[in-house]
């Protein structure tokens, strides 16, 4: 597959750039749950029939780029195998709520100060 880009010549002769294709959907290696994270990290990689389409053209070379592809591959799925930590319900510190009411009384205060003074009780 040729390249795009800067690099002259080379570029218009020499078919440098690669196109890793795995097939996430029949991969035995891989479990259903990896499977699933990595659809879903794979974005628009992915495409409907369950195949990963890795291009890499950043080297010259293809052999380069041939490792980049694989390297971008095991990386993906790396992040695939590792499962999302649980988020665990925590409650806001007391302190973060006072300080929010604190900075709310003190609003209130200054745009009561904005007001027109109340006239009634002045004769």
């Amino acid at each position: 597959m040729r390249s795009s880009g800067p690099g002259g010549q080379n570029v218009n002769k020499v078919e440098t750039a690669v196109r890793l294709l795995f097939d996430v959907g029949q991969s035995s290696s891989i479990t259903d749950e990896v499977r699933a994270r990595l659809m879903r990290l794979a974005g628009r990689k992915m495409g409907k029939d369950g195949i990963l389409r890795i291009q890499a053209r950043r080297f010259r070379t293809q052999e380069a780029n041939r490792r980049d592809a694989l390297e971008r591959l095991s990386e993906l799925i790396k992040r695939a195998s590792t499962a999302p930590k649980v988020r665990r319900k925590t409650r806001p510190p007391r302190s973060v709520n006072e300080r929010r009411l604190e900075y709310k009384r003190r609003a209130s205060r200054i745009k009561e100060k904005r007001r027109r003074p109340d006239m009634e009780g002045t004769l």
